[in-house]
């Protein structure tokens, strides 16, 4: 079994990524809020994920190029910049048109930060990058769970939501002053930026070995990271079909969390009684069963190969809402929403470590292909959900979720079958390769 080492720069891409998380979890609760600070309807409202989606296709642009001439530490401190910015006009203007300008700066840099952990963390930490990338998203979750407390508290106080974008900034400038202090930096160099020139990534790993899925990922075949990239030529080939299969995958399980953080609150609100405070705190649950899925995951992610965990992490989803759905009273729903936590904490991570481990030396491109999924799953399922909600109420436009699940079922399903397809014949069944 592959052994998971918690280094200083581990731990500082853990904390990176919590502040994404913090932003990205409490904003969720903040859309109703805005919808009813600008008088607009929720598939106006919606527009603002839609922000979102265009500030992700621009960081998952902006990424690669980026990390191949700074390096991938330095564009990671970049985008926390950004978002710093971002939240700062966020929390500053009021017209909608301004609010959807700054959320898409926010998801700008936001991609950059979290393809810049993907990376490093895949690099450094080899055939443990799976739980590596599933504590890294633990860490998001945890950061997650407080944004929408505190959102909750400040607008049962009388504050409105706004001080918390203060928050959020004051937590990015000390986390870089810490940072500082110690003076841990994540590796400067991009170890895909050579194609199959052999740089070492961080503390030696190579960018072609340090994901393999056969050891690293499993990727429920034992396919190598380098399959399709395997010579001197690697980085400039075409990624895998297995990548553009895990690609749809991620926008799908997307298209799920986002739904759920944008619109869960005007569930709560109108199907479970709950006032607008509450509804926002509520919220929480579904990042608090996150956080709890993600610190176990990342044990369990060192043991099982991913696309079985998977599908049972959606079969926990579903259950989850169906709970959350079918609930009449605040408690009830709340308790769905924490088992729906538990099992959407483990659709990213498994999906982008087998996206990454697939492209091997591809893997900045890879990473910034990858912000493009959730740019799509981000721009087009909250508005639509937002759309029907407007005609039948946010309760029974909730329904389009269980679709969503069935299917991402349908592309693990063929996810699996594409990295059997793609295993060499010489590669020997996973249960023989050494871990």
């Amino acid at each position: 079994m592959p052994r998971l080492t918690r280094d200083c720069i581990t731990w500082l891409t853990y904390a990176q990524l919590g502040l994404w998380g913090f932003f990205l979890y409490g904003f969720g609760p903040v859309v109703p809020l805005l919808r009813d600070e600008q008088g607009t309807s929720a598939a106006v409202a919606g527009l603002h994920s839609t922000g979102i989606a265009v500030g992700s296709l621009a960081g998952g642009a902006l990424f690669a190029p980026l990390a191949r001439r700074f390096g991938r530490g330095p564009a990671t401190w970049l985008g926390l910049a950004g978002v710093a910015v971002g939240v700062a006009a966020l929390g500053t203007f009021r017209a909608l048109p301004a609010t959807i300008t700054a959320v898409a700066v926010i998801a700008t840099f936001g991609m950059m930060v979290i393809s810049g952990v993907n990376v490093v963390l895949t690099a450094r930490h080899g055939p443990a990058a799976p739980a590596a990338l599933t504590e890294a998203n633990a860490a998001c979750a945890g950061m997650g769970i407080l944004a929408p407390l505190v959102i909750g508290a400040s607008v049962d106080a009388g504050w409105g939501w706004r001080p918390v974008m203060a928050v959020e900034v004051g937590l990015i400038t000390l986390v870089a002053l810490v940072a500082l202090t110690f003076r841990v930096r994540p590796p400067a160099a991009a170890p895909g930026a050579r194609a199959g020139a052999g740089v070492r990534a961080g503390a030696g790993v190579r960018a072609g070995a340090g994901a393999r899925a056969g050891s690293a990922v499993r990727a429920d075949a034992g396919v190598r990271a380098g399959a399709g990239a395997r010579d001197g030529s690697g980085a400039d080939r075409r990624l895998p079909r297995a990548y553009w299969i895990a690609w749809v995958l991620m926008a799908v399980t997307g298209s799920i969390e986002v739904c759920l953080s944008l619109w869960t609150a005007d569930v709560l609100r109108s199907h479970a009684g709950m006032t607008a405070g509450a509804a926002s705190a509520a919220v929480a649950a579904i990042v608090v069963g996150m956080f709890l899925g993600r610190l176990l995951g990342g044990r369990i992610a060192l043991r099982y190969r991913p696309v079985p965990l998977l599908l049972a992490a959606l079969g926990v989803s579903l259950t989850g809402f169906t709970v959350f759905w079918v609930a009449p009273i605040g408690w009830l729903a709340v308790a769905g929403l924490v088992v729906l936590g538990l099992g959407n904490a483990l659709h990213y991570p498994l999906a982008i470590s087998i996206a990454l481990a697939v492209a091997g030396p591809a893997a900045d491109r890879a990473a910034g292909w990858a912000s493009y999924s959730m740019g799509v799953g981000f721009g087009i399922a909250p508005v639509l959900l937002g759309w029907v909600a407007d005609g039948v109420g946010p309760h029974l436009a909730f329904l389009l979720v269980p679709g969503f699940v069935a299917a991402a079922v349908l592309l693990a399903v063929r996810l699996g079958r594409a990295l059997r397809a793609q295993r060499p014949a010489d590669q020997p069944p996973l249960a023989a390769v050494p871990g």
